[in-house]
């Protein structure tokens, strides 16, 4: 029985660190401003291109870092229930 609850866990978190591996990918990271039709939009809504990217940035490292950290601690919860359920 333990064993596919293990293989179970073991591919969310490699299914959810893949989507979020896709995602990063996918965010643009532009080389230089070649794009001219933002040029002729109004500076109400000028969009900071190079701004987006960084910010998008971010928040993917810091969603990274914060799904490594939820999956340390639901690997150290699993144990515990294991555990638990072994000595019972």
């Amino acid at each position: 029985m333990r064993g596919w609850r293990t293989k179970f866990i073991f591919l969310l978190i490699v299914y959810f660190a893949g989507f979020a591996t896709a995602i990063y990918m996918l965010a643009p990271t532009p080389e230089g401003n070649t794009d001219t039709s933002f040029n002729k939009t109004s500076s109400a809504s000028a969009f900071n291109s190079q701004e987006f990217v960084e910010s998008f940035n971010s928040g993917i490292h810091k969603c990274l870092a914060f799904g490594k950290v939820a999956a340390i601690h639901t690997a150290e919860f699993i144990k515990e229930k294991i555990e638990e359920i072994r000595e019972a």
